[in-house]
């Protein structure tokens, strides 16, 4: 019996180690494995790659070489990026804006900081999942110092207007963050252009290896270290450097600055035919999210009167592997805080799923999708408990 294909369409929560990438690593972890703090020639060789790595990050986003400070994940870059500049800068203020469409780790900083003193507002969004910059505008106040608002959303893929909510934070002299790990090596950003103070980006969301992220960092933004320790990232991020993820995270990199025209419009193209085909072929169904301001890769699609979970392991007995949401959270029982956010009802927010789309993503893949989902949603359907 030939073995069933398995398709991976779960690219938003992490995407497989491209093998031009595998081959940059595995070069690095055999000659790249002094200490980048020693004197010794083999430590000053490991930091000779440190440095031309960061050198691609920052190529990257338009930075400068010494904006970007290396960190083990986006989580601990976005910790680093709200819980720092918030202990920097307190004698300036203690009001922090965020969206209410953030990434957990952004939420749950923003809730911890509640607990020390700050004071937090958290700005609605419409029903695709953007924030208006004039709301941004409205929300400022003189002990405001810092506003964070995510690039592009990881559960319905909408995109910020970040270049204007930038610019509302730079005319008032308020730090701006975005947090960009969905959304780096897949659409183009530029610090300078977008008016973008603190960025956060992640390796393993563009095919490079897990384990590796940054903060990029303006040289006039105050802020704090979490970890303390030898004064690896120029005081930073203390902490032995993972030299060959680092290194991995840089050819991904240099990858995605090749190939992200050409492949987002691939992507669009497989990206619409699929969105197109479900809300055809599927009745009782919605597009989350905004249908252009969009990641060229998320589909995010509620199915009402099916149970999301319930769908998503239906599809994986059939070979496909989907998300009901963020994969941070998803093993949690409360319902999406993104989707409960744009004003999706319960029945709405149980019944939806994330597709999202990857390098490996084939158009024969997208066909086989559309043949086998419309007659599992309606199998689940004929056993729902919730009623037509």
């Amino acid at each position: 019996m030939a073995k069933r294909k398995r398709i991976y369409l779960d690219y938003a929560a992490a995407t497989p180690l491209d093998s031009r990438v595998m081959k940059e690593v595995i070069l690095h972890f055999k000659k790249s494995f002094g200490n980048t703090m020693s004197l010794h020639s083999f430590g000053q060789a490991a930091k000779e790659v440190l440095e031309n790595s960061r050198e691609k990050v920052a190529s990257l986003m338009g930075a400068q070489r010494d904006e970007v400070i290396f960190t083990g994940s986006a989580t601990e870059a976005n910790n680093f990026a709200l819980k720092g500049v918030a202990f920097a800068n307190k004698s300036r203020g203690k009001h922090i804006i965020i969206s209410a469409v953030e990434h957990p780790c952004i939420a749950e900083s923003a809730h911890w900081l509640g607990l020390q003193g700050f004071e937090i507002t958290e700005l609605k969004v419409d029903k695709y999942g953007l924030v208006d910059p004039k709301d941004v505008e409205k929300a400022l106040r003189k002990e405001t110092i810092l506003v964070s608002v995510m690039h592009a959303n990881n559960e319905i893929g909408t995109i910020q207007p970040i270049a204007e909510i930038g610019a509302v934070c730079r005319k008032a002299a308020v730090f701006f963050h975005t947090d960009a790990a969905q959304s780096f090596g897949k659409i183009p950003i530029d610090v300078d252009k977008m008016n973008i103070d603190l960025l956060t980006a992640s390796s393993h969301k563009m095919y490079g290896p897990k384990g590796a992220a940054c903060l990029f960092k303006r040289k006039k933004v105050k802020i704090e270290p979490l970890l303390h320790g030898g004064g690896h990232e120029s005081g930073y991020r203390s902490s032995t450097v993972n030299v060959p993820a680092i290194a991995g995270f840089a050819k991904a990199c240099e990858l995605c600055r090749e190939e992200m025209a050409s492949e987002a419009e691939r992507l669009s193209h497989l990206r619409d035919k699929l969105i197109s085909g479900i809300l055809t072929e599927v009745k009782d169904t919605q597009l989350n999210g905004h249908a252009v301001k969009r990641l060229p890769n998320n589909v995010n699609i509620s199915f009402f009167f099916v149970e999301g979970e319930s769908l998503m392991m239906q599809l994986d007995l059939m070979g496909i592997a989907v998300s009901t949401g963020s994969a941070c959270s998803s093993k949690k029982l409360e319902p999406s805080r993104v989707l409960q956010a744009i004003g999706l009802k319960p029945h709405q927010i149980h019944g939806s799923l994330r597709l999202s789309l990857g390098r490996q993503t084939t158009k024969e893949e997208i066909d086989y999708v559309l043949k086998v989902l419309p007659q599992a949603v309606e199998n689940l359907r004929k056993i729902s408990p919730f009623s037509r």
